[in-house]
């Protein structure tokens, strides 16, 4: 029993630190509606910055002058964040600040990693509060308890200042309808940036509190993101007494999950935030919300299809790629063929996204089955090549069918993290499930057949069945069922009205979009020769969500020209460049800030418009 109180006393001490988190990303997202992916890196430059001062200013009393110090530091830095990035884009579809967020993300891990060093860093002790007091015969650290405390204070805090200030008031207001708050003349840029910077100095003083228990590392802002998105979507976005039991909730899973659940302790959150978000689709304490429901897919205009010139650029297009093998090297060949299926899977993503309006934070899932389907092929029934490109898309296919039925039911947001957590929850299995799939030591062994293991012959297979599922993708999309797709994500009253049902097109539209991303994977397999659980990690379902949205969802071929353009620049800075994440976050930032509508969807708004008046003229100047 004395052991059950000092693990339910961790959860505690955890659920605090994971609260101060949570209800700055809640609080930010109630009222802006970002999707704030940085905040983890805020958190981690308040876990940093509280070290440096810490370790700086003389004790007893540089500890806690660090914590409120490194904590109001950090939030001037959000503050500055918002005014220069963020506000310039609050009129982009939301999916574009993620994007940016997700550029500063990268660009804080690697300049902590400039600053800090790449080795972990041992915050010193808490003056005071150093030792360990007995609770029920167990040891418990004193310092715990202070970060105990810490939760509710922080709860009763908020509560007091959204509940009896007026700027508490206008907040709340927000929360539930920003365009009417602008209609009675508050200023929403300065009420934006507000709740910005109080969101940024919770996470970041979450993330001074940590230094006397755990290391700090540059890796901290992907380990703690995830949890926090989990504990605010399971809470209710923008509620915060919700976002408070959420934290207990899954931190006191965390702590107890290990002991009662050991092999599956790595996604009982992810379990628990699937059925809250089944049963209750907007979470513990959430309503419904008109708002965040609305398809943060939706595309700006209709798509539109490819012209005579559009039709003749992209033979040439792949007639250059079928001549390749012949003039280039076999590393140009290989990097060649990984842009051509990562090309795959972001237009399989956009099918699901542009076209469904269905945002997915877990369509790595799908990539990654069909990988393993192919995989499991070879390594237990030691199939072909031949048939193993054949039947490794199926495992996508019946995984995609069998989420996709639950994910339908929803939309928005809560949508997306659905996706999440499906995804986890293969991932999981896929990364403890050592018998069937090898666990972290992945299925090695997967070659293409003798005839194909030459990489300009594999290459011609990838270009054809790479080059087929796009034009295959393009076909749906316009096809009577693409139409019916598009009709349901901009306004499914209306869809309803005319007969269609919309859970079953999304359904058919989010089974075939996995099977895509499913031959993507199978093919992908078979380059690298092996299969490791990161092809279905969260990094790789951001990866594709960064293509998509780089290369513009409101056009067709926006994710392939996303899709070529990160992934080279990776493939070429990861070899040229030391800190190339700075580089790359950088470039993501500026495009975002300058071309909200992404590459191609400035060569479509702006540029291409302006080629035809010029051609135009010309032609009549010529008549």
């Amino acid at each position: 029993m004395d052991f059950l109180v000092a693990q339910f006393l961790n959860g505690l001490a955890s659920a605090s630190s994971l609260f101060l988190v949570a209800s700055g990303l809640s609080i930010i997202f109630g009222v802006t509606r970002i999707v704030n992916f940085a905040h983890g890196a805020f958190y981690m430059l308040g876990a940093y910055i509280a070290y440096t001062l810490a370790t700086t200013i003389p004790q007893p009393f540089g500890f806690w002058l660090a914590l409120p110090l490194s904590a109001l530091v950090v939030a001037a830095i959000g503050a500055v964040v918002e005014m220069t990035v963020l506000r310039r884009i609050y009129a982009a579809p939301e999916l574009f600040q993620l994007l940016a967020t997700f550029g500063i993300t990268l660009m804080v891990e690697d300049l902590v990693v400039m600053i800090w060093g790449p080795e972990d860093l041992l915050g010193p002790r808490a003056p005071g509060l150093e030792g360990a007091i007995p609770i029920m015969g167990q040891l418990f650290p004193t310092y715990d308890l202070l970060v105990i405390a810490m939760g509710p204070l922080v709860l009763l805090g908020l509560w007091l200042l959204f509940h009896r200030t007026r700027w508490g008031v206008l907040v709340r207001a927000a929360t539930q309808d920003r365009t009417m708050v602008a209609a009675l003349g508050v200023n929403q840029k300065w009420l934006f940036t507000s709740v910005f910077t109080l969101g940024i100095f919770l996470a970041a003083l979450g993330g001074a509190l940590q230094i006397p228990r755990e290391a700090v590392h540059h890796a901290l802002d992907l380990q703690i993101i995830v949890e926090v998105f989990v504990i605010v979507v399971v809470g209710g976005l923008g509620n915060v007494l919700g976002a408070f039991l959420a934290a207990v909730l899954i931190a006191e899973l965390n702590a107890f999950g290990i002991l009662l659940f050991p092999k599956i302790s790595l996604v009982l959150m992810f379990l628990v935030m699937a059925v809250v978000l089944v049963v209750r689709p907007w979470g513990l304490l959430g309503k419904p919300d008109a708002e965040a429901r609305a398809s943060i897919g939706q595309a700006i205009e209709p798509l539109r299809r490819m012209g005579p010139v559009s039709l003749a650029v992209s033979g040439l297009l792949v007639a250059a790629l079928a001549a390749l093998p012949l003039v280039a090297g076999p590393y140009l060949v290989i990097v060649t063929m990984e842009l051509l299926i990562f090309a795959l899977f972001a237009a399989s993503l956009h099918l699901m996204m542009g076209v469904g309006g269905m945002v997915s934070f877990g369509h790595a899932a799908y990539f990654g089955l069909g990988a393993y389907g192919a995989a499991l092929l070879v390594r237990f029934l030691g199939v072909p090549m031949e048939l193993g490109i054949l039947l490794g898309p199926l495992l996508a296919l019946a995984g995609a069918i069998l989420f996709g039925w639950f994910i339908v039911r929803l939309s928005g947001v809560y949508l997306a993290m659905l996706t999440l957590a499906f995804a986890q929850i293969v991932w999981s299995i896929i990364f403890q499930w050592y018998d069937v799939t090898g666990g972290d030591n992945g299925i090695l062994g997967i070659w293409p057949a003798r005839w194909a293991s030459d990489p300009k012959v594999y290459y011609y297979i990838v270009l054809v069945l790479c080059v087929a599922g796009l034009v295959a993708i393009r076909r749906v999309i316009f096809s009577p069922f693409g139409y019916a797709v598009r009709a349901c994500r901009d306004s499914t009253t209306r869809a309803e009205a005319i007969g269609l049902d919309r859970r079953r097109v999304q359904w058919m539209c989010f089974a075939l979009a996995g099977a895509f991303a499913g031959v993507g994977g199978t093919l992908y397999a078979y380059l690298k020769g092996s299969v490791f659980p990161d092809v279905i990690s969260i990094a790789t379902s951001v990866d594709g969500l960064v293509m998509v949205l780089l290369g513009g969802i409101q056009t067709v071929a926006g994710p392939i020209v996303g899709a070529v353009a990160y992934k080279a620049l990776s493939i070429y800075m990861t070899s040229q460049v030391e800190y190339w994440q700075l580089i790359l976050g950088g470039l993501i930032v500026v495009l975002v800030v300058a071309f909200p509508e992404g590459i191609a969807g400035f060569w479509q708004a702006r540029v291409a418009p302006r080629l035809r008046a010029a051609t135009g003229r010309g032609w009549e100047a010529r008549s």
